[in-house]
């Protein structure tokens, strides 16, 4: 009996060990827009096609932390409803940083997410790169597919750098916020929330936080998901997250942290569609370039 109990346990054991997910091997960088290449003339064509460029001092951050003597960037700018250009744009650029070997993986329907070259790319990528755009594009096109499943495994089991700007950024994360009405996000059901790409579990990303004034909105989600925690990035500004936990703060802005877990009072569920929602005893941290947070949610993260 003592031996088939100790037998009972070691099963136990070893199913806990097989289903504890791993911390990941692979790092993020989400970058809240507002980018740019340096270049005059390329600024004012891409503020016309709303396109969007880091700042140099991202960029060379992002180009700094990749492995290897001859890395590969993946570039995907499925987001963008001019992918060509923006994958032009993307190829110059970080050849312009000394990175040769730049590919860009033109998916515009879940049939080419399914294209076997684009998951050969993948395979082999050094650091993968989503532009700005449409987040919903991302989620739409690219979710259950074969390619963002090897993305997934390599961010798990790789040290792999996977990035994204603006939309790109925003797509990491669940929950994710891929629409709003109002301009302040403060009447319940106007803030639009769906599933990302879940690089980052039970952690909403939001960008161009305070420039377009987006804590109202980022509150709702929060407000909603008390469990989550909301990472928003200004202009300028990027989180670089290791483990899928630790955040470091990089560029010239400031990181907005919303924090629901110690809410205490809240209208959302009483009130109908279309009314004002209140949230009590939110706590909100604000953090500059080279500061740390650690999400309290990573036991979770990938689970």
């Amino acid at each position: 009996m003592a031996k088939q109990k100790e037998s009972d346990k070691k099963q136990v054991d070893n199913y806990k060990k097989d289903s504890e997910a791993p911390l990941p091997k692979g790092r993020l960088l989400a970058i809240g827009g507002k980018e740019d290449k340096g270049e005059e003339d390329g600024r004012k064509k891409e503020q016309t096609t709303n396109k969007e460029f880091e700042s140099e001092e991202i960029l060379k951050f992002f180009v700094s932390q990749l492995k290897g003597d001859k890395p590969t960037i993946a570039v995907i700018p499925t987001a963008s409803n001019i992918p060509d250009e923006m994958g032009k744009d993307y190829v110059k650029l970080f050849k312009d940083l000394g990175i040769e070997n730049v590919e860009v993986l033109d998916i515009r329907d879940r049939a080419d997410a399914a294209d076997p070259r684009n998951c050969d790319i993948v395979e082999k990528a050094t650091a993968i790169y989503f532009t700005g755009g449409d987040q919903l594009r991302l989620t739409s096109i690219l979710g259950g597919t074969r390619v963002l499943q090897l993305m997934k495994k390599r961010y798990t089991y790789d040290d792999i750098l996977i990035a994204g700007t603006s939309a790109g950024a925003t797509a990491l994360s669940t929950p994710m916020i891929y629409e709003v009405d109002t301009k302040g996000g403060y009447l319940k059901g106007d803030v639009r929330v769906t599933t990302g790409l879940e690089f980052l579990k039970n952690v909403a990303v939001d960008t161009h936080f305070i420039q377009r004034g987006r804590l109202v909105r980022m509150a709702q989600c929060i407000t909603t998901n008390p469990g989550c925690i909301g990472v928003g990035l200004e202009e300028d500004t990027a989180a670089f997250i290791t483990e899928g936990h630790n955040l470091e703060v990089i560029g010239s802005g400031l990181i907005t942290i919303v924090d629901g877990m110690g809410l205490t009072k809240t209208n959302i569920y009483d009130i109908s569609t279309g009314e004002v929602f209140s949230a009590h005893d939110l706590r909100v941290h604000l953090l500059a370039k080279g500061e740390r947070y650690i999400f309290p949610t990573f036991e979770q993260l990938h689970a």
